[in-house]
């Protein structure tokens, strides 16, 4: 099965059905996929950090010229701890919700490990993790982005769930 990054991020955008299917597709691409999702994820990230110091140091000539003098040296290392932090939280809260959806699994008696359950739930994050990333540029309210994100990821998780194979007839 041949399928493409973008076929991936089309589909667990607007087709959350189908990612149930993808829980047969090899880590491999599960994992490139994810790490593209934190690099969005870092790059936006990036410009917020860009943006805030510009912002902040305005006010302090000092600070503002020596940032100046030492940013060649800041912002490389800027962008690889804040890849590293974006790949160690997503991946945290990927295996968070596909814990949460083993429970659904179990809920709707439904087959399937938590090997599947992990690839399925690392395609349900992408809508809720660009809403959130983006979210920061225009919506202030904290709670309610966590709210909505939490909301998103859980629906199609569960609209995924409901299309693993049923549990065998004991």
């Amino acid at each position: 099965m041949k399928i493409t990054h973008w076929q991936l991020f089309k589909d667990s955008l607007i087709h959350p059905k189908k990612l149930a299917a993808y829980r047969l597709l090899p880590i491999g691409k599960v994992i490139q996929f994810v790490l593209l999702l934190v690099l969005f994820v870092t790059i936006v990230s990036f410009i917020q950090f860009l943006t805030g110091v510009g912002l902040e140091t305005s006010q302090i000539n000092g600070l503002k010229q020596f940032i100046n003098d030492i940013k060649w040296l800041i912002y490389p290392f800027a962008f690889l701890l804040l890849f590293v932090i974006n790949s160690f939280t997503l991946f945290v809260q990927i295996s968070i919700y596909a814990f949460i959806g083993l429970g659904i699994l179990k809920f709707q008696h439904k087959r399937g490990e938590f090997r599947h359950i992990w690839r399925t739930t690392a395609f349900t994050v992408t809508l809720s993790t660009i809403f959130t990333s983006l979210s920061a540029f225009f919506i202030s309210n904290n709670r309610l982005v966590s709210s909505l994100s939490i909301a998103i990821t859980a629906i199609y998780l569960i609209i995924a769930c409901s299309k693993y194979p049923n549990q065998p007839k004991k």
